[in-house]
């Protein structure tokens, strides 16, 4: 088993607001990637002291901890309760009804003899390499269904952002309830040679540069490694024009990949 992780920061004067992790317990024989791309909040504030690194380092680490030590717990149930036990940390400091209270997308991937287990939130990546070559992505895409017009405003993106409401989308904020919003599933051990989790910033290679297919990204971590495709992500966006409709309001964006070739 080989697991490659690397992470860069869209901006080396910001905080990196993603957050990797992979576990490997000591009976062997199965694992966990983690990925969470923390929200980065408009001006104005979130309600909350603690920022994003914090929290996400925070739901991340629980994520991990209960997804290697409770295989009995489905992955949305460890994300609920994941999510339950962060807000529980600030819950009497901060307001977490805010709508922008910190939050992430999350990308969950546990294996072992039998089976590798699936859990995407919002519009961060999973990649599932099969023998023959094939590679399923498994994505979650109400973001990308919100209206361009919608998305340049804050406040109309915010009424749909974790909203009851017609198209909405949804990421891990502080009510655990969301957990049943993901896009679950699990696939035979035997039909997985690979996998990669990816935050928006790795995608881009794929998703907003068209550089390659999924199949083509996964080749390019399975050969030169998660910094690699970062490195590589950073040469397309600085080779775009400032103001580029392809890469939003960010030039640059946190970067994160996991590999894991099973």
């Amino acid at each position: 088993m080989r697991i490659d992780l690397s992470s860069a920061p869209g901006n080396p004067e910001r905080p990196n607001e993603d957050w990797l992790s992979a576990s490997i317990p000591a009976s062997g024989g199965g694992g966990v990637l983690v990925a969470l791309d923390g929200v980065t909040p408009p001006r104005g504030g979130t309600g909350c002291g603690h920022g994003v690194p914090w929290f996400v380092a925070r739901l991340g680490g629980r994520l991990t901890e209960l997804s290697g030590s409770r295989r009995d717990m489905t992955l949305d149930r460890i994300l609920a309760e994941a999510i339950r036990s962060t807000a529980d940390a600030h819950r009497d400091t901060c307001d977490l009804s805010h709508v922008r209270t910190p939050q992430a997308t999350v990308v969950m991937a546990r294996w072992d003899a039998e089976y590798v287990e699936h859990l995407v939130l919002s519009d961060s990546v999973l990649l599932l390499g099969a023998p023959d070559g094939a590679v399923t992505a498994v994505l979650d895409d109400r973001l990308d269904r919100v209206p361009a017009e919608v998305l340049r405003s804050v406040a109309a993106t915010d009424a749909l952002r974790n909203a009851d409401a017609a198209g909405a989308f949804y990421t891990a904020a502080a009510d655990p309830a969301v957990a049943v919003r993901a896009v679950t599933g699990r696939t035979p051990r035997a039909r997985v040679t690979a996998l990669a989790a990816l935050t928006d910033g790795a995608s881009r290679w794929t998703d907003t540069f068209g550089a390659g297919d999924w199949a083509d990204c996964l080749a390019v971590l399975r050969k030169e490694g998660a910094e690699a495709l970062i490195d590589r992500v950073r040469v397309l966006e600085s080779a775009t024009a400032e103001g580029d409709a392809r890469v939003r309001s960010k030039r640059h964006d946190d970067a994160s990949a996991a590999y894991a070739e099973l």
